[in-house]
């Protein structure tokens, strides 16, 4: 064997067995700043333990595992047989009874819950974001079945479970179950009104018979399915078992699995359904009514998964730069690099900070807070998820030639950065539904409440603040303007929460940058005047 011909030096460790929680200070705070009073000393310890599994090698290691050994569809046994099951990597189920046991699925009814829960979320997609799709669809099936209380009585206490119970077989024979969605059909993709799927009367009780697909049908291990298909009443919402009471399987035939760019881990299916049974949720013709509670759900977990995927691209770069040296110094050190740092931790913590801010709306619950989610869902995922892919490339950038390699880990953020712009209705279907939310006075009246609350605190955010009101004030021809108006709201709603909540350094970057026009279009274009070093320490993730 060939000696050696030099010695490695100047290599980076591997960013593993630190708190991912514990040195997240964005996050950190925003818990502590939401969280209920008497949640708060249960909720912290959980979530200091859930950061430091999130951060364990062991567990990164499954994460790895599991994205670079996709689930595989068997349509039949080895007799002939339909099946209609998918196989995953063993590093997939220990990963999704993780997170079901971390609560990921269990928010709805504990105090402060979904702050919780959604710092957890935040986490758990740094880890793995394949898993985090049924475990959010999970927790979003839970408003939408209250539209039937028998339903939900039946349901709600297996969603909300923290067992995680893999095994094909009826539901009423589990202590924990999946939820998965089906809404996409090929002709209509977003224009759900278009579906063809029909839904055939069996009895009186609200049990159906559905024909038709489902284009896109993620998780589909799933134990049940909230769709929707045209009832003889319109489009309705129904709930599929993947296996009936008598122990016997649905018709829910697997055609193949998709072969996507990123969420390599989780399985994405097109479903044909024939004469397969189902459970009508809610009222004949009110199918996106009913399921609209999911969908704002899951939408808000596209907030949360992009700020997870954004805070650990930065955390890795951040984790780089603090070790690599080069042209005679550390890369954090240098105020080119720390320009770029700096710019990409300003998006992180935005994300972050809102995507919290939302949960505890959701956990207050009151008239006020839910007409802010109103808007403020739709404006956050169309603007956060959108700011996701930048990031990540970035990142990756900032580790070299390193950051382009597989085992760097950052390829993998790269894929996994367009996913959630697109789930749960892309960028165009967000801005329109903002149009529809600013219709209803109420809407408009708690944002601008809580942007307010910060007036007078930043002259650039005041001025942002005007020029929104004047932005509003014309609403002639806006569908054609919808993206710029969507933006403009998102980014002056995350600059007064940095103003109200984070420390001044960043809120002062941030008004700079964002609402001031003090910075180019690239990252690492910030005003060199600017406090840059607390940003990039506050930023960096400390073993």
């Amino acid at each position: 064997m060939a000696g050696s011909t030099h010695t490695v030096t100047n290599q980076v460790p591997p960013l593993v067995q630190y708190d991912v929680f514990g040195s997240d200070r964005a996050l950190l705070e925003a818990v502590e700043r939401h969280l209920a009073p008497e949640a708060r000393e249960d909720g912290l310890a959980e979530l200091s333990a859930l950061g430091r599994t999130c951060g364990s090698a062991q567990v990164r290691e499954w994460g790895v595992q599991a994205d670079e050994n996709p689930p595989r569809l068997r349509t039949h046994d080895r007799y002939g047989h339909r099946i209609d099951e998918v196989d995953f990597h063993p590093a997939w189920h220990r990963l999704l009874g993780k997170g079901v046991s971390a609560g990921l699925t269990a928010a709805w009814g504990r105090p402060g819950g979904h702050v919780r829960r959604a710092a957890a979320f935040l986490m758990w997609t740094q880890v793995d974001a394949g898993t985090c799709c049924p475990l959010s669809m999970t927790h979003a099936a839970v408003p939408a079945l209250r539209a039937d209380p028998e339903l939900a009585a039946e349901w709600e206490p297996r969603l909300t479970s923290v067992i995680y119970d893999r095994a094909l077989r009826p539901a009423g024979q589990k202590p924990g179950a999946l939820f998965g969605m089906g809404m996409t059909e090929k002709q209509g993709g977003s224009d759900v009104r278009a579906n063809t799927t029909a839904a055939r009367p069996l009895a009186e009780d609200g049990t159906y018979a559905l024909t038709g697909h489902k284009w896109f049908c993620s998780a589909p291990m799933s134990d049940a399915f909230l769709v929707l298909a045209q009832a003889p009443g319109g489009l309705t919402c129904f709930l599929v078992p993947r296996v009936l009471e008598d122990g016997s399987r649905n018709v829910f035939a697997l055609q193949r699995l998709k072969d996507k760019l990123g969420n390599r881990s989780n399985a994405s299916a097109e479903v044909e359904f024939d004469g397969t049974w189902a459970r009508r949720v809610g009222e004949e013709g009110r199918g996106v009514r009913t399921i609209l509670g999911m969908v704002a759900a899951t939408r808000l977990d596209c907030v949360l998964g992009s700020a997870g995927l954004m805070r650990q691209a930065v955390a890795q770069a951040v984790h780089h730069c603090a070790h690599r040296e080069a042209f005679g110094g550390k890369l954090l050190d240098k105020p080119l690099m720390r320009n770029v740092l700096a710019d990409l931790a300003l998006e992180s913590e935005a994300a972050t900070t809102l995507g919290l801010r939302l949960a505890a709306a959701y956990d207050d619950g009151g008239e006020q807070e839910r007409a802010l989610l109103r808007i403020a869902v739709p404006a956050a995922k169309y603007w956060v998820t959108k700011r996701c892919a930048p990031v990540a490339v970035e990142a990756a950038e900032c580790l070299g030639g390193n950051g382009y390699v597989e085992e760097s880990g950052m390829p993998r953020l790269v894929r996994e950065s367009p996913l959630n712009s697109i789930w749960e209705g892309a960028g165009n279907v967000q801005a329109l539904d903002v149009l529809r939310a600013l219709r209803d006075p109420a809407t408009l009246d708690a944002y601008l409440r809580e942007v307010g609350r910060a007036r007078g605190a930043d002259h650039r955010l005041d001025a942002a603040i005007k020029g929104l009101l004047t932005e509003l004030a014309d609403l002639e021809g806006v569908e054609g303007r919808a993206r710029r108006l969507t933006e403009r709201l998102a980014l002056v709603l995350q600059g007064s929460l940095l103003v109200r909540y984070a420390p001044p350094e960043v809120a002062d970057a941030f008004c700079a940058g964002r609402l001031g026009g003090d910075a180019g279009t690239a990252f690492g274009t910030l005003p060199p005047t600017l406090d840059l070093t607390t940003i990039t320490t506050r930023a960096h993730p400390t073993p």
